[in-house]
């Protein structure tokens, strides 16, 4: 009797073994207990759009894999190092393409947009987010394409203020916090897409995300929008305002925040992203780089970018080019 064939699985209803989960820290504070940590799960492109729908309602993110052809990525990060490379930020003798750190340096002193960039790169860091090689990667029509498919707009409104973070291995990089922080001059109704630049591991400096914590970021900004009653229309919606912390962030200790805020019930997921990846979260999500400890020195490279549908109440302070002192 022949053997019935089963039929191929589909990409989107495979379940992936992952190795185990590496140990995670924040800016400061110690690692994160195993127990509190988890893999991110991450969603093929031929996925149906009402399958990454439903994760991203359920979740809070969506991490689509190879979105973006993996060359193009690293011709932006070749581009982006290139540019930087007068700061001696890179290894000598090496690519800018795989973007190593010159580890003679001292990472405090050449730290990216999330840290303290010292003031000799500021001019440089500025500079880049308004370079044609940038605006146009940020117009690639497989992002680009996606964000309409999978939001069901006609025409999408991507703000100006693109945000490029290099992280190098012992830097300090982003603190805890969900977008809508930042973004308070207009309604949460965006989508973040965050696009690393180059292969990251869940130990190179990529981000993590707090499992479902949408409805904890929702309470924290209720609390602080009662707390900031008083004060007057511009600070209420600064997210550097009196009630605040240093730089907006809401902690800058991955394990405190999941014992305490979060009362240990949520864990911090991660993954090992690739030059082509791309996370879409909510504006609620919240989420903090990781330590960069990654075992070749490389440089963790990603683009923060806000989506609304043409027409919503965007925040209008972000419709112009980053630039390190802008207040916002």
């Amino acid at each position: 009797m022949a053997e019935t064939q089963r039929a191929p699985v589909p990409a989107h209803e495979m379940i992936y073994e992952q190795q185990q989960l590496p140990s995670l820290r924040s800016n400061r504070g110690k690692y994160v207990e195993p127990s509190s940590t988890g893999w991110m799960r991450p969603t093929s492109r031929d996925t149906p759009v009402e399958e990454m729908r439903r994760r991203y309602k359920e979740d809070g993110y969506v991490w689509i894999k190879n979105l973006m052809p993996r060359e193009d990525v690293y011709d932006m990060r070749e581009h982006y190092f290139t540019h930087m490379s007068p700061t001696g930020l890179l290894l000598p003798n090496t690519s800018p393409r795989d973007g190593i750190f010159n580890s003679a340096l001292d990472p405090l002193a050449h730290q990216g947009v999330g840290g303290t960039p010292e003031q000799s790169a500021l001019e440089l860091i500025d500079a880049a987010h308004a370079t044609p090689v940038y605006r146009k990667f940020l117009t690639h029509p497989d992002l680009r394409g996606f964000v309409r498919e999978f939001m069901g707009w006609e025409q999408e409104v991507l703000l100006k203020r693109g945000i490029l973070r290099h992280h190098s291995p012992g830097s300090l990089s982003t603190g805890i916090h969900y977008d809508q922080i930042f973004l308070r001059g207009g309604e949460p109704e965006f989508l973040t897409a965050w696009v690393p630049i180059g292969d990251c591991t869940a130990t190179g400096g990529g981000l993590m995300y707090l499992e479902k914590s949408a409805e904890l970021g929702k309470k924290i900004e209720k609390d602080f929008t009662e707390k900031a009653k008083l004060l007057p229309a511009g600070d209420r919606i600064s997210a550097f305002n009196a009630n605040m912390e240093a730089g907006g962030f809401i902690s800058q200790d991955a394990d405190e925040f999941s014992r305490i805020e979060a009362e240990g019930k949520l864990r911090w997921l991660v993954g090992d992203y690739e030059a082509g990846d791309v996370v879409f979260h909510t504006p609620w999500m919240i989420h903090a780089a990781t330590q960069n400890e990654d075992e070749f020195g490389r440089i963790r490279l990603a683009s923060d970018l806000r989506f609304y549908e043409k027409g919503a109440a965007l925040d209008k302070r972000w419709m112009k080019f980053f630039t390190y002192n802008d207040g916002l």
